[in-house]
């Protein structure tokens, strides 16, 4: 089962955008959003007003989109025959006249609708707000409007304004109530149609429609709902242009000021949140608040034949995901033109809900993980609809965070009962099992916090593990104005360096990092500047590589550019999650690399394992490898966290794979041995000054010794 939810979870993270859009071709118009100009928003807000205003949002995590419209009589279906991709898009895909789609008004007549139930199928869920489509891209008003008549009490047999009953379902039920509004596209009042008119009935000028349908319409919304829309989802900005954005803007933020909205309403206005559609952003977006949206199925809007359902355990690992790089998760339902929720939904949903009752602490109100591990890898050659690097998760575990304490999903269970979280700053007091309360023992070391598990996880699909942290160690912090008056001096590839450094680095390092650069020191992780002419080298190593950089990259100035990963190596098991991170644009002439420090207390078997991936990953760019034999400890107080038989051990099985793979050793062990209490801190297995500059010789030679003669 495990195996077949990775390969499902896979397919749905990198590549959903094929699979179903809640506005499918309007993938091009979505990402125009992107390509416009960002523009100032009109109104100011200071930083602690807005964290304020977005206060129930952060802590809400979980949300219900519902699509629903007259798209949901024709079901996917035209003269009888399936149209593709056509849910709530089946007026463009089939190109239906104005006319003969607007007649499907005359079977919408959802009796069965009962908001009552809609928001407690949601509540029950762990959901706790609702978005709803007031108006789709066919331009129907589920909602009373004297903007236009095609809307549902002046058009359908229904004649009720069912938002009105929502919103006063959920305000009974307390659950917070959204109205999605398609501004732009508007295929039925003159609207855009993205350039592609089908019926002559929808030439109009864009500029009346917004005057007179998309203006009045969304004050509509936002005036006769009480405390109603807390957001509003603006959708597919085509032929939307500042003046036009800023029309719609005002009219909100005159009624609701306090209202949060995406980043879809065009003009270069990027409002409040970020929306990545049917997938999973590798490291969420730093520095902004975002929001997945996806289908529980293949289509937003009701298809009478689309059958193909996610699991909940896909769903339930989605929603962990997206915590853990503080997101925000909006899963969808589309009910039927009788106003019924399909019943697959309604039991996964269900089933999400008996999940969250249990585990629902770690999600609610969480921050992203503390750690700085992306759970997967970037291709090297494949791209993903954005023309980035394409993204595949590893489905082992991710983490969130509150005040005092951590969580960790754990999806697959390990069967030798031990689990291994990277290092943490602060000291763990206490570890248990959410489920059941039962405590864990463990370890906490330099190398990370070993924990004990029972042979059985508690849960099926995601188990819940909290650390809570004894009184809170004080955080290193760094001068954020200081930083970003730093920033602002920096060129574009320097810049670029520098959010790599602020996804990689993680709550440990990276304030370390920003204290000595805002200090203006020199750091192992500076941007380096190429020069062409010069071969292009990377270090790849844990902390004692790091302490030696400085010195490598002094010795082979003018012969070499020398990189160093942007991020300490740890053990194997996260240098193969990594690799293809660090390697960046795998344009590299040689690569010097090490991992053994932190894999002592792997078995042989695994460590060896582990190290063949890496190897294989590595040789993937073509670049001549140098493997860094594993320094030793000097006294006992360090051999009880690395001993020098688990030294002699680590660089016995390196050894060997290095050899047959032909790759060359730098011994760095052989040569300190005997030097150990001159070049070594006597509290830990770091080394002086004098230390790492006898190391960065070692370094420096076996680098220039495998290049040879510099590039002319």
């Amino acid at each position: 089962m495990k195996k077949l939810f990775r390969a499902v979870a896979a397919v749905l993270v990198v590549t959903s955008a094929v699979v179903a859009h809640a506005q499918t071709n309007e993938s091009q118009a979505v990402n125009s959003v992107i390509a416009q100009p960002e523009q100032k928003l009109p109104v100011a807000e200071s930083p602690e007003a807005k964290a304020k205003r977005m206060q129930w949002w952060h802590e809400a995590k979980f949300g219900m989109f519902i699509h629903w419209g007259v798209y949901s009589v024709p079901a996917g279906y035209y003269h009888d025959k399936p149209v593709t991709n056509a849910g709530e898009w089946i007026m463009n895909r089939a190109k239906i006249p104005v006319a003969e789609y607007q007649a499907f008004a005359k079977n919408f007549n959802p009796v069965k609708f009962d908001a009552d139930a809609w928001v407690k199928i949601a509540k029950d869920a762990g959901m706790k707000y609702i978005v709803i489509t007031a108006k789709h891209h066919d331009g129907f008003a589920m909602f009373d409007t004297k903007a236009s008549p095609w809307n549902i009490v002046q058009a359908t047999p229904y004649g009720k304004d069912p938002l009105k009953d929502l919103a006063a379902a959920c305000r009974k039920q307390g659950i917070k109530l959204g109205f999605y509004y398609s501004q732009a596209q508007d295929w039925n009042n003159g609207g855009s149609t993205g350039g592609h008119n089908w019926d002559k009935a929808q030439d109009r000028d864009m500029d009346d429609y917004i005057d007179k349908i998309a203006v009045p319409q969304v004050k509509e919304i936002c005036s006769n709902y009480c405390e109603f829309p807390a957001v509003l989802w603006w959708d597919t900005p085509k032929d939307m242009n500042t003046n036009r954005a800023e029309k719609l803007y005002a009219a909100v933020h005159a009624l609701k000021p306090d209202i949060i909205m995406n980043n879809r309403l065009g003009g270069g206005l990027r409002c409040d949140t970020e929306t990545p559609e049917q997938y999973i952003p590798a490291q969420g977006y730093p520095g902004r608040d975002w929001e997945t949206c996806m289908t529980m199925n293949g289509t937003w809007g009701f298809k009478r034949d689309d059958h193909d359902w996610k699991s909940p355990e896909t769903l339930i690992c989605n929603l962990c995901d997206i915590a853990s790089k503080g997101g925000n998760y909006l899963l969808n339902v589309g009910p039927t033109s009788e106003g019924l929720i399909p019943q697959p939904s309604i039991d996964t949903l269900a089933e999400i809900g008996a999940w969250m009752k249990v585990n629902g602490e770690a999600i609610y109100g969480s921050s992203s993980t503390p750690f700085s591990d992306v759970h997967g890898t970037f291709s090297p050659t494949e791209k993903d609809r954005h023309g980035n690097p394409k993204f595949f998760p590893i489905w082992d575990w991710r983490c969130t965070s509150q005040p005092g304490k951590i969580y960790v999903f754990v999806f697959d269970w390990p069967k030798n009962g031990k689990f291994q979280l990277p290092p943490l700053q602060d000291k763990v007091q206490k570890v248990w099992l959410l489920a059941n309360k039962t405590k864990l023992k463990f370890a906490q070391t330099d190398a990370g916090v070993i924990l004990d598990l029972p042979a059985d996880a508690p849960d099926k699909i995601a188990s819940v593990i909290c650390i809570e942290f004894a009184k809170a160690a004080k955080k290193v912090t760094y001068d954020h104005d200081a930083d970003a008056k730093r920033k602002d001096a920096m060129s574009p590839d320097e810049l670029a360096w520098e959010n790599v450094l602020e996804q990689n680095l993680g709550d440990f390092y990276l304030p370390y990092y920003k204290n000595d650069k805002v200090a203006g020191k020199e750091t192992a992780w500076d941007f380096v500047k190429d020069d062409p002419k010069l071969p292009r080298v990377l270090l790849i190593g844990d902390s004692i590589s790091r302490g030696y950089t400085l010195d490598v990259r002094h010795a082979l100035a003018g012969k070499v550019n020398v990189h160093r990963a942007p991020a300490n190596c740890g053990a194997t098991t996260l240098g193969i999650k990594k690799v293809n991170a660090w390697l960046g644009d795998g344009k590299w002439d040689a690569i010097h690399f090490n991992f053994g420090i932190h894999d002592r207390n792997l078995p042989p078997e695994t460590y060896a394992a582990n190290l063949e991936q890496i190897v294989a990953a590595l040789q993937k760019t073509g670049a001549k490898l140098i493997w860094a034999r594993t320094t030793p400890p000097a006294n006992a107080d360090n051999a009880e966290k690395f001993s020098p038989e688990q030294c002699t051990a680590v660089n016995r099985i390196a050894d060997e794979i290095m050899t047959r793979h032909v790759i060359p050793i730098d011994d760095l062990c052989t040569p300190v041995q005997s030097r150990l209490a001159e070049l070594q801190n006597s509290n830990n297995v770091h080394f002086n000054e004098a230390g790492y500059k006898f190391l960065a010789e070692k370094v420096s030679a076996a680098i220039f010794a495998e290049l040879g003669e510099q590039k002319k």
